[in-house]
C-alpha cells in the first residue's frame, strides 16, 4: 500500500514540475524526492546519509518573539497557549502565502527556508514575507483580547549554502538543512529588536533596490573572525509596504548583574564622592542602574563600568538620567550616554553582542 502511495505521488510531483518548469526532474533529484517521500510515510532511510543530502543555495528566515518567557511566567498556561497558537496560525498563513517551507517550530521561535527558484526571487519572497509577519503581528496586538499580553516578534533573512536532507531513522526523522550559515541566520535573528526586520550582506546583494534598508551596522558574531554587517529592512517600496516598527530603543539590551561606580557632574564640574550602584540592563546607549540613593530627573553623572567578558574598564563615560522608579529602599534609574570615547563604545557595543549570544556574564533578557 505504502509503495503505490509513494510512487503516486511521485509521479504527481513530477507532472507538476515539468508542466511548471517544462523539464522533469533529473534522475538524481527524482532519487531524493522518493527517499523523501518514503521517510515521510514512515519507511526505511538510505543506509548511507550522503544519498539523503544535497547542497544547495537558500534564503533562510528565523522569527522569534520577544519576551515570550516573561508572558509564559505571568499568565496562565491556557492563555498562553492560546495566544502562541493564534500567532503561528497567522505566521503559518503568511508564510505559505509567500511560498516559503516551515522548516520547524521551535518553542516561540519559527524557522522557514526559501528555495527552488532563482535566488534573486527568492529573496524577494523572504523579505516580503518578514515584513507581512511583521504587519500581521500588529493586526493581532490591535485585534487581541481583553488582558492579553502584546507580541513582538524579531526577524532575521540570510542567504547561503546548506546540506539539505532527511535526518533520523524509521523513528522518528525530518527533512532539514544545515550548515555555518544556518547558524549565522540564528545569530542575525538574535539582534533583531521588537518588529525588526534584520538581513544580512548575502542577502542585501541579492535584493537591490527591492527592499528599503537602513545604513550597514556590523556586529560580532560568535565563532566568526571578523564583524558581521547587517542591514534593517524598513519596507517594500514597489508594494508600498512597511515594517511597522513597535521598537522605541535605538540597539538590543541584555540583563546583567554588573556593579560600577558614578560621580554627580555639576555645572561640568566632576564632584569628588565616588558612589556605587548596580546594572541591571545594558543597551548600546544607555544602563538602567540601581542605587541607594535617588538622582533628580536630567542629572548628569560621570560612570566606570567594568565589562568583565573583555578586561576593559570604560572610564570618563558621561550620562543624564532619563528616567527614575523607586523600588521600596533602591532606586532604578535609567541613565543614557552622552560622552564617551570611541574605544569606550566599541567595547560596550562588542560587550552587549557577546551576552546576545550567550556570554557568560549575566542573564539574557531580550525585549
Amino acid at each position: 500500500m505504502k509503495e503505490s502511495l509513494v510512487r503516486d505521488a511521485l509521479r504527481r510531483i513530477q507532472d507538476i514540475v515539468a508542466e511548471s518548469t517544462g523539464e522533469p526532474l533529473t534522475a538524481g533529484a527524482e532519487k531524493r524526492l522518493e527517499s523523501l517521500l518514503r521517510a515521510v510515510m514512515g519507511e526505511a532511510q538510505p543506509e548511507s546519509a550522503g544519498e539523503n543530502f544535497s547542497e544547495r543555495n537558500v534564503t533562510m528566515l528565523f522569527a522569534d518573539l520577544r519576551g515570550f518567557t516573561a508572558i509564559t511566567a505571568n499568565y496562565p498556561a491556557g492563555v498562553v497557549l492560546d495566544l502562541l497558537n493564534r500567532c503561528f496560525v497567522t505566521m503559518s498563513e503568511i508564510i505559505v502565502r509567500h511560498r516559503g517551507t516551515i522548516d520547524k517550530f521551535m518553542g516561540d521561535s519559527i524557522m522557514v527556508i526559501f528555495s527552488g527558484a532563482a535566488s534573486g526571487e527568492d529573496v524577494r519572497s523572504a523579505l516580503l514575507c518578514a515584513v507581512d509577519m511583521q504587519v500581521g503581528m500588529a493586526w493581532l496586538n490591535r485585534n487581541k483580547k481583553g488582558g492579553v499580553p502584546e507580541l513582538f516578534m524579531g526577524i532575521g533573512i540570510n542567504t547561503g549554502k546548506v546540506m539539505a536532507g532527511v535526518l533520523g531513522s524509521e523513528l522518528y526523522s525530518a527533512y532539514t538543512v544545515i550548515g555555518e550559515d544556518v547558524n549565522l541566520t540564528s545569530r542575525i535573528e538574535a539582534f533583531s529588536l521588537r518588529g525588526q526586520v534584520l538581513i544580512s550582506d548575502a542577502t542585501f546583494a541579492l535584493c537591490g533596490e527591492f527592499a528599503r534598508t537602513g545604513e550597514p551596522v556590523e556586529v560580532f558574531v560568535k565563532g566568526r573572525p571578523e564583524r558581521v554587517r547587517v542591514r534593517e529592512v524598513l519596507g517594500i517600496p514597489s508594494v508600498d509596504k512597511e515594517v511597522p516598527r513597535q521598537e522605541v530603543r535605538r540597539s538590543p539590551r541584555v540583563e546583567v548583574s554588573l556593579p560600577f561606580s558614578y560621580q554627580m557632574v555639576e555645572e561640568k564640574i566632576v564632584l569628588s564622592d565616588t558612589a556605587s550602584g548596580l546594572i541591571r540592563d545594558i543597551g548600546y546607549h544607555g544602563i538602567l542602574a540601581e542605587l541607594d540613593e535617588e538622582l533628580d530627573l536630567l542629572a548628569e553623572v560621570k560612570l566606570e563600568i567594568e565589562l568583565p567578558l573583555l578586561s576593559f574598564r570604560a572610564k570618563d563615560v558621561y550620562a543624564r538620567v532619563v528616567k527614575v522608579v523607586r523600588k521600596r529602599d533602591r532606586h532604578l534609574v535609567g541613565l543614557e550616554f552622552t560622552s564617551l570615547s570611541a574605544e569606550a563604545n566599541s567595547q560596550i557595543q562588542l560587550f552587549v553582542q557577546m551576552l546576545i549570544q550567550g556570554g557568560e556574564a549575566g542573564a539574557l533578557r531580550r525585549f
